[in-house]
């Protein structure tokens, strides 16, 4: 069985001595209730629940998956008991205003949170994880009304959210959106069309779900100018807030698909629905913006999770296993052979997911501190600050989903490899989080959906790569302060030649372009895990600075702690980073060995 442990020396290690978090909390409104006595009870509050409820139910929760019945989902055993828990304990709205029933605690503290839930349990994450978005697209777009109606059920986690986008042939491309939305005499809506791949669209742990839906007006202009936003409930509230009658909105089956069976993901069909008018008409793709910036932050969480869940299930394994000698000699001689972790080759494929997951740890919970920014922003009703922050996010956003997730598949790889024949055996769970981290480079805009945005929106569109100079300038200021300290050296010189190169390789794939357009979707890949092993390198950089330091002055973890680190950046260094020479090289040749056959000459059938 699959088993979790919340890795909190190392959550501790980033919040308290990497980025400083209490410092940090100082410049937010809300960040007097998150001092350092509340944010060690929310870590341990959290990990007894995720350890202790949400991971014994998870592989079981797969074997049985979600049950669907002439419209109505039932979750897997233990499932409601778990849900009820979490939201009797507060945990949804930890991050959300007391007026609305909330903790009001920084956002960064709701990603850790999911963090640990995710890891625990993924597909049961999923469902108080899509309410997520329901909530900050109604705190930042609703009215007055809305707030007041929406918010507090779906804070305290009385009701639950969806994001209603994708449709059938209309996925990434919502030019071809179909749904439509008729105005009705009381300023009302009427939703008519179907939804698919929606999750947690239907199920049995609460009484009522909040859709928020995409949809076109009658008079709307074509093409993505023309797509506005609407909350659809499942049953509709009356004025005080509480349920009233069934809306038209029902779920015509749920998908059978490789992973995450036990969140139902549902067809929706919305026949003649009430909905009601979500920010401005025609501009429900820029609030639509608000959910997708949350989710995939929320998928490169989920990227962690297995990343963290595999790694700690073929760690185990690795120091047990035992098969022939160590190359080195004879390490266990009073056992027939040594343990597996001896090998080099095992020891390769550990590091390399120890590597990625405390690395895209120091990822995230740094970009956690803008999403704090941008959720005062939001409560504040700043636009101006709202629009900066978002700005900060947006850059990181598609290497968070897209680089982070695109490893936790290797990682998860890694994991059924160590197991050997059992890592493709059920009973030991190494296939099912191979299973359940396939989909994270799927869901909330493929990896080449966020290498196009990364690459031909954020880098060469707006700006002219002026995102890279200016990240580039921040590892090579922070450079700077280490280029005579020995222990550094190597670091140091390698991320100043890796800027260079990066902004050598940006500029060349703006000249590129003028002529060769297909060279943005050509090299997008390339450029999106480039960008993000250097990105994930200057976090391993920085985190061997600080453990350095704590070696020699002393820290709040034992110096076994800080010396893993070490080590763990230097094979990060040496075997994880050389991969950016092949990505390098890749991005800048031609499209034309990519755009040069004819579609009849992909394959000779006949």
């Amino acid at each position: 069985m699959l088993s979790y442990k919340a890795p909190l020396r190392d959550m501790k290690f980033l919040i308290n001595e990497m980025f400083d978090y209490q410092k940090h909390y100082q410049t937010l409104d809300n960040g007097k209730n998150a001092d350092a006595e509340t944010v060690e009870m929310i870590l341990q509050g959290f990990a007894d629940f995720a350890e202790n409820v949400l991971s014994p139910i998870y592989q079981p929760a797969d074997e049985e998956g979600c049950h669907f019945n002439d419209g109505q989902v039932t979750t897997p055993k233990g499932f409601k008991e778990a849900y009820q828990q979490f939201a009797e304990g507060g945990w949804q709205g930890i991050s959300y205003p007391e007026e609305f029933g909330g903790m009001n605690l920084p956002m960064s503290l709701n990603l850790i949170k999911s963090e640990m839930m995710g890891t625990a349990n993924w597909p049961w994450a999923m469902y108080p994880g899509l309410s997520i978005g329901a909530v900050n697209t109604i705190l930042q777009y609703g009215d007055a009304t809305q707030k007041r109606i929406y918010l507090p059920k779906l804070v305290t986690g009385e009701w639950s959210g969806t994001m209603c986008l994708t449709e059938a042939g209309c996925g990434t491309d919502l030019n071809q959106m179909k749904t439509r939305a008729t105005p009705n005499e009381d300023g009302s809506y009427t939703i008519t069309g179907s939804k698919i791949f929606i999750s947690a669209g239907e199920h049995d742990l609460t009484d009522n779900i909040v859709h928020i839906v995409l949809a076109r007006l009658p008079d709307a202009p074509a093409g993505t100018k023309g797509i506005s936003l609407f909350i659809v409930p499942k049953f509709l509230p009356t004025e005080s807030g509480e349920m009233g009658e069934r809306n038209a909105v029902h779920c015509g089956s749920i998908e059978h698909k490789m992973g995450i069976s036990s969140s139902a993901t549902c067809v929706l069909n919305f026949d003649g629905a009430t909905g009601y008018l979500l920010g401005e008409p025609n501009k429900g793709l820029k609030a639509m913006f608000t959910y997708m910036n949350t989710a995939r932050i929320g998928t490169g969480v989920q990227g962690l999770a297995h990343m963290e869940l595999a790694f700690q299930n073929a760690l185990p394994y690795a120091k047990e296993r035992r098969s022939m000698r160590a190359l080195s000699g004879t390490k266990e001689p009073n056992q027939a052979a040594d343990a597996i972790i001896h090998h080099a080759d095992v020891r390769r494929m550990l590091l390399t997911q120890k590597a990625f997951a405390e690395g895209a740890r120091s990822m995230i919970y740094h970009t956690a501190r803008y999403a704090d920014k941008l959720a005062e922003a939001v409560v504040k009703g700043d636009e101006a600050a709202i629009k900066q922050w978002d700005d900060k996010l947006g850059f990181f956003t598609p290497i968070i989903k897209g680089f982070i997730t695109e490893l936790s598949i290797e990682a998860a790889k890694h994991g059924q490899q160590i197991y050997g024949g059992h890592g493709y055996i059920k009973e030991a769970g190494m296939e099912l989080i191979a299973r359940d981290a396939r989909i994270s480079t799927l869901y909330e805009g493929t990896t080449g959906v966020q290498a196009l945005d990364l690459l031909g929106r954020k880098v060469l569109l707006q700006g002219g790569g002026k995102v890279i100079r200016d990240y580039t300038a921040g590892i090579m200021k922070w450079c700077g302060e280490y280029a005579l300290d020995k222990e550094m050296r190597k670091y140091v010189w390698a991320l100043t030649k890796l800027c260079a190169e990066w902004n050598m390789l940006t500029a060349r794939l703006l000249l590129t372009a003028r002529k060769d357009r297909d060279i943005v979707s050509a090299a997008s890949d390339d450029f999106l895990m480039y960008s993000g092993y250097v990105m994930m390198a200057y976090h391993w950089a920085r985190m061997a600075a600080v453990s350095f330091d704590k070696l020699k002055h002393g820290g709040e973890q034992p110096k076994e702690f800080y010396l893993a680190k070490t080590q763990t950046a230097e094979f990060y260094f040496d075997k994880i980073l050389p991969r950016t020479s092949a990505h390098a090289e890749s991005m800048t040749t031609p499209s034309s060995s990519m755009m040069q056959m004819q579609i009849e000459h992909f394959a000779f059938l006949d």
